[in-house]
């Protein structure tokens, strides 16, 4: 009942502020004569409803059913009464823009606003009467009209595609007298439909004054006695907790606090008890502890009271009991006085709210005033707001999911009963698996599925559980969901809207913050507060009250991301008018008739004939014309998919959000230029379709976002588009922002991330600039050599846009230029870039190309004007003095690119340095600098404190840099001169001499011409010195050439797992011999090996834990023959060998992944080693231990020696992935063979690649259960698919380079 009282008044308010006087043309349509409405009474008696339902919040209502659908009818005379307004709007909007005056009313009662009444009456009515004779009219105007008659909610019959006199394709009508009696009607039937709820209101609400008491009250109590025996998947951070705390009461202080934060369910109370039982604590604080669960009524006097009753009582006591005063002071100072000289343990677990810092620094003062070092008070809380409250000194114990090995067995003791073991049901174990996957490690939700599982432990009941998630259903205090839902329950009832509008996005998505914003704001629930407040500012205050409140996560990308059970949860609470469909798994009798918001999650990998049913039957559900929100995630290509979705949504009127991906026009909704209502707009599409920006999506007028981030197609955009005027956010790359003509007209854009200046096209002059006042960002100017005069230039109004965070300035230089252009550039440019003035609010600033010979007074005299710039880029500029670089003491970045004349950086070129020079500096970047040869910092060195980046590309004079020449010895005064340094990237510096590298272990990345490092990721590309005791995190090391390296320094690196060598002839051999033994390696790549027994014997004793071996031999033709064995204690999984004589077959034991084969360059026959080793594992197999096949990819060279079925059969249950490449001998499948390849029923993949004498396909192929890919490469000679065709199970035919015949059956 509270959703539907919030939605009534949530709705009615939204019709009030349209008819308020947010819109003059608006209210006076609305107020005229030709409605005949006393519109000031009935907006009266609608304020006094919508005053009711307010004073209704929080009663318990529940059970009226009565009541319940007179706010559902409420309700729907709402929306259509917003949507005839917003229709209305729309026209108006698109008077203004076409310079008619087809919507807008005359001001008064005077005779011209009376004939234009009557000219559109007189059309309306002939037309109705012409209608009935003309064959003209299309069946989708027919429909219109006939729907206009019988149901006041359709959009007018008028709206039909026509073009207008200005010119514009798919202009809409506008016919007066539908529009004012459609209006009349709604606000009259809206009116009537106020009266009865006001009436009913005000009998319940009389019936029932007192405030209902909300569920979220009911909290549970909780002790400081353990309840669950075991604490699972908890070991690391028990200890660290324990550590703290020990730690903390042994620091000295006297008073401690330590929050213990999760999201419901998660066992903050259970980790606690298992806490404060631990013997290490009870002996740290042997005094007193002390348990108190405050829930939802964070009240101190009855807290303090509670406190004061747990703590033993001092002789001077006496008989006195703490509840025979409520005296605050008289409490506090009791507690005080038993607390003196002992260390106490206080836990407060379960807190919801407090009501300011004060009252929680009020209920801490008595705990403050006794000397006694040591005490502590554990808070747990499910609400982060809490824990920046109660400390600000200690991280917080932030508990997330149990450690999924170990929910694991929490899970089955919950499911089972007991831990299993090998003897278990392996069926139930694999269900349990999968169920344990979906409760994403939360300890409650074990409980709560446990329950359901217990009960009855056969497959089908545990089945139905998982394939319905019936623990969703269970509502006892004690279960998942309620125990989630609490948290909402507690939300006031905005937030409890936005919550819900999470529900339509796929699991596991990273909301943006503007994304989810423009969302809310689309469809109306961001409230407009009477100050002057952006909605963006409004939104992301929401977003922050549910961050606070534990239902969203923030994380390291500034993205958001909520819990999939909190997910589930936004779904079961949104479950009447959102929905979020699989294409792959709905049903459509599950989806509530109600619903108004829908998303569906599409991939082309369905069965289309199923999906094209239940989309049928959703047609004829839900009230498609009606939708608000339509979003399509995902990608499908199939034209059949693109059909059942347009037939879906044909008739799709009201949204006011669409997000959809196409690869077509056909992709779009039939009714797409009708979606006047439209707020939001986010199109996709994928690189390779040649689709165009539809034209129509210039005729939105309500539109106020445009996403078109994902679009990959063309970037050109309607000649027209800046009719959009109510745009604010234009959310696309710099290729659409540049294609804007105009852009001037879309006074509210806040985003421009790039403009044009062009000397012949009208709508690209800088004035357009001027006309976006709420211009911020990122903002970068092309084309400044089209500029002429000052005054164009101030026509920008940079100097007014305070928003601007970023600025790139570019004068364009091209072949093209004239003698008189660059005399021009070099006279009149210093003018212009001075004119060109922007806000000082500017964090970063790039000027490119600029041809004067001074630098722009703002930026190189006055450096105070620029004090907040962070990054400052130049490049190709040829300025008589650069800007005093050391007075910007805010500076970030400096990057200097392709700038004449500078051979040494030094304190001179940076305008005078003081001590705050640079310290805030990070990143140095030089590129192309011909001139310079030395940066040198001199006494100034120790300004560079903070430097973490440092560039230089394309410098060939450069011969010193900060850290050039340094003695390895000279590791110390690296680190303390350079202590930040992460990041070195020298690359064409050839006279440039650098230390060993790394010269610290702070260093993170290096990129040289010798070599690339990232952390733990090595890649040596020449000889070069390196410093490999800084090298301990590196894993995987790849070298061109084994020269570049010893075997001994490999010891160095204790962390590497992969070692990949380009060239490994003699260097490679003779380390071999040392005898280092490498006991991290786990995976080696080797190419031009020399294969000998020696070195094959040589290469597994160095390497004793390989399991992943990849080599290819050296083509010396004087090798010995060698035939391939491993060690019989080998690990090995993956074997991977090109080149090779032999295999002894016993090899195959125990591998997963096998590649044999041999490819010849010159374009003979390649010997097939496959082939042998196949088929001696073939003659052994009755010999070889059952198991000894655990192969899940094969790749060969041979398909006779594979399809043989004692091979076949020995790999039925675990091949998956079988590659066929470079057999030219077979022509065609034997019947044997064909057989054969039936066996293999778990394959899921098959490519033939390069098998140039193969003519046909296996003609069983359609009899492989579970082949989903299909793969046929280069294999010229087949020209057609099996005549029994291809299995259901398939997915994707892949066919590359193959025969023009077999691309047309396809």
């Amino acid at each position: 009942m509270e959703v539907a009282l919030g939605a009534a008044n949530w709705l009615l308010g939204q019709v009030l502020n349209k008819l308020k006087l947010s819109d003059d043309l608006l209210k006076v349509y609305v107020f005229s004569t030709e409605l005949g409405l006393n519109l000031v009474k009935i907006r009266k008696e609608m304020l006094y409803t919508k005053g009711l339902l307010e004073e209704a919040q929080g009663r318990d209502f529940a059970g009226n059913s009565g009541l319940k659908g007179l706010l559902e009818d409420l309700s729907n005379k709402a929306d259509e009464a917003e949507d005839a307004l917003g229709e209305l709007h729309y026209f108006m909007i698109q008077d203004k823009l076409d310079g008619t005056r087809e919507a807008t009313p005359e001001l008064g009662d005077g005779l011209s606003g009376k004939a234009q009444h009557a000219c559109h009456a007189a059309r309306h009515t002939s037309g109705n009467w012409l209608s009935c004779f003309s064959c003209c009219r299309s069946q989708d105007e027919d429909v219109a009209a006939a729907d206009d008659v019988h149901n006041t909610h359709s959009t007018s019959n008028a709206i039909a595609m026509s073009v207008d006199h200005s010119g514009h394709d798919g202009k809409l009508p506008f016919d007066r007298v539908a529009m004012s009696n459609k209006i009349k009607q709604l606000i009259e039937e809206l009116h009537s439909n106020c009266t009865p709820v006001s009436d009913l209101l005000k009998i319940v609400s009389g019936t029932n004054p007192q405030q209902h008491m909300p569920a979220f009250a009911k909290r549970p109590d909780t002790s400081s006695e353990i309840t669950q025996e075991k604490l699972f998947g908890r070991d690391a951070i028990f200890e660290k907790t324990i550590e703290e705390i020990i730690s903390v009461t042994q620091s000295g202080k006297t008073l401690s606090v330590l929050p213990i934060v999760g999201p419901g369910g998660i066992g903050k109370t259970t980790f606690t008890q298992h806490i404060v039982n631990d013997t290490r604590i009870k002996k740290c604080c042997p005094d007193i502890n002390i348990w108190i669960c405050v829930s939802t009524n964070f009240d101190v006097l009855k807290l303090t009271k509670e406190i004061l009753s747990c703590l033993p009582s001092t002789e001077n006591a006496g008989n006195r009991t703490p509840n025979e005063t409520t005296n605050l002071d008289q409490l506090q100072k009791s507690i005080t006085e038993r607390l003196k000289s002992k260390r106490f343990l206080l836990v407060l677990d379960d807190i919801w709210e407090c009501s300011s810092s004060d009252d929680w620094a009020k209920l801490l003062a008595p705990f403050k005033k006794d000397e006694t070092s040591g005490s502590m008070i554990l808070v747990t809380t499910r609400f982060p707001k809490i824990v920046e409250m109660v400390t600000k000194e200690s991280n917080p114990i932030d508990l997330r999911g149990l450690d999924p090995d170990e929910f694991c067995k929490f899970f089955q003791i919950c499911a089972f009963g007991r831990i299993q073991d090998e003897h278990g049901d392996q069926e139930l174990i694999d269900i349990a698996k999968q169920i344990a996957d979906k409760l994403k490690c939360s300890p409650l939700a074990a409980k709560t599925v446990g329950r359901l599982l217990i009960k009855k432990p056969f497959q089908e009941h545990w089945m139905k559980i998982l394939d319905n998630k019936e623990w969703l259903q269970e509502n006892h205090d004690n279960d998942i969901i309620p125990a989630l839902k609490i948290s909402y329950d507690y939300l006031p009832f905005h937030l409890k809207k936005c919550f819900s509008f999470f529900s339509l996005f796929p699991d596991d998505y990273k909301f943006g913050k503007l994304e989810i914003i423009r969302f809310w704001d689309s469809i109306g629930i961001i409230d407009y507060p009477k100050q002057n407040k952006k909605f963006e500012d409004i939104g992301s205050d929401y977003l922050d009250e549910l961050l606070d409140n534990g239902f969203l996560i923030k994380g390291d990308d500034n993205n958001y991301v909520m819990h999939d059970l909190l997910h589930d949860l936004s779904r079961k609470v949104s479950l009447e008018e959102c929905a979020y469909i699989s294409c792959s798994t709905f049903e459509a009798n599950e989806i509530p008739q109600s619903i108004r918001y829908l998303s569906i999650f599409m991939h082309d990998d369905i069965h289309v004939k199923s999906f094209e049913e239940e989309m049928g039957k959703l047609k004829e559900r839900i009230d498609i014309k009606n939708l608000q929100s339509l979003m399509i995630f995902g990608e499908y290509s199939r034209l059949h998919l693109v059909n059942v979705l347009r037939d879906t949504f044909m008739e799709i009127k009201g949204l006011r959000v669409l997000s959809i991906f196409a690869n077509s026009h056909s992709s779009l909704p039939n009714n797409f230029s009708k979606l006047i209502h439209l707020r939001y707009l986010k199109l996709m599409s994928p690189f390779y379709a040649e689709v165009c920006m539809p034209g129509t999506v210039s005729r939105f007028n309500h539109l106020k976002f445009l996403d078109l981030n994902q679009w990959k197609s063309s970037y050109s955009l309607p000649k027209d588009i800046s009719r959009l005027e109510n745009l604010r956010h234009f959310v696309a790359t710099k290729q659409f922002h540049s294609n804007v003509p105009e852009v001037g007209k879309m006074n509210f854009l806040q985003e421009m991330k790039e403009f044009h200046v062009k000397k012949e096209s009208i709508g690209f002059e800088l004035g357009e600039l001027g006309k976006l006042e709420d211009l911020g960002g990122e903002l970068n100017i092309h084309g400044l050599e089209n500029v002429r005069t000052s005054q164009e230039a101030e026509d920008a109004k940079l100097m007014a846009k305070r928003n601007l965070v970023e600025l790139g300035l570019v004068w364009n230089r091209n072949q093209e230029s004239t003698g008189d252009d660059i005399l021009f550039l070099e006279n009149a440019g210093d003018d212009i870039l001075d004119s060109l003035k922007p806000h000082s609010n500017i964090r970063r600033l790039c000027i490119v190309n600029h041809g004067g010979s001074v630098g722009p007074s703002w930026l190189c005299s006055n450096i105070i004007y620029m004090r907040n710039l962070e990054t400052l880029h130049l490049e190709s500029v040829s300025w008589a003095n650069l800007p005093p670089i050391g007075q910007m003491y805010h500076l970030r970045k400096l990057k200097l690119k392709n700038i004449l004349g500078i051979s040494q950086i030094g304190p001179d070129f940076f305008g005078g340095t003081t001590e705050k020079s640079f310290t805030h500096l990070m990143e140095v970047q030089f590129y192309d600098m011909p001139d310079l040869v030395e940066w040198v910092g001199g006494a100034n060195c120790h300004l560079f404190s903070r430097l973490e980046i440092i560039r230089c590309t394309d410098c060939p004079m450069l011969t010193t840099l900060l850290i050039s020449g340094w003695p390895i010895s000279s590791t110390e005064g690296n680190t303390k001169w350079f202590p930040s340094l992460r990041d070195l990237h020298i690359l064409r510096c050839p006279k440039l001499c650098l230390p060993p590298m790394p010269h610290t272990s702070m260093i993170s990345r290096i990129d040289t011409d010798c070599l690339s490092y990232y952390r733990t990721k090595l890649h040596i590309r020449k000889s070069s010195e390196l410093v490999f005791h800084n090298l301990g995190d590196v894993e995987r090391l790849t070298i061109q050439d084994a020269s570049c390296f010893s075997f001994m320094d490999l010891q160095k690196l204790h962390s590497l797992r992969h070692i990949e060598v380009g060239r490994c002839e003699e260097t490679f051999l003779r380390g071999l011999d040392d005898g280092v033994v490498l006991h991290t390696v786990q995976s080696l790549e080797l190419q031009h090996f020399s294969l000998t027994r020696k070195s094959l014997s040589n290469l597994f004793e160095c390497f004793p834990a390989l399991s992943s071996l990849d080599v290819s031999a050296s083509s010396d033709e004087d090798h010995e023959e060698v035939v391939l064995q491993f060690p019989p204690s080998s690990s090995l999984r993956n074997v991977r060998f090109r080149g090779s004589d032999g295999f002894d077959p016993r090899i195959t034991s125990n591998l997963e992944h096998l590649y044999v084969y041999n490819w010849r360059d010159d374009g003979t026959e390649p010997y097939s080693v496959a082939a042998d080793v196949l088929g001696a594992v073939g003659r052994t197999t009755k010999t070889m231990p059952a198991g000894s096949f655990q192969l899940v990819s094969l790749f060969v060279d041979s398909i006779s020696a594979v399809l043989v079925a004692p091979i076949c059969s020995r790999l039925s249950a675990t091949l998956q992935r079988l590659f066929f490449s470079a057999d030219w001998r077979t022509e065609n499948f034997t019947e044997e063979q064909d057989e054969a390849l039936q066996l293999l029923t778990s394959l899921q993949t098959l490519l033939f690649h390069g098998c140039r004498a193969l003519r046909s396909l296996p003609q069983g192929l359609h009899r492989l259960p579970s082949l989903r890919e299909l793969r046929i490469w280069g294999t010229q000679k087949i020209r057609s698919l099996p005549m029994e065709g291809l299995p259901d199970s398939l997915r994707l035919l892949d066919i590359v380079h193959c025969s023009p015949e077999i691309y047309e059956e396809c």
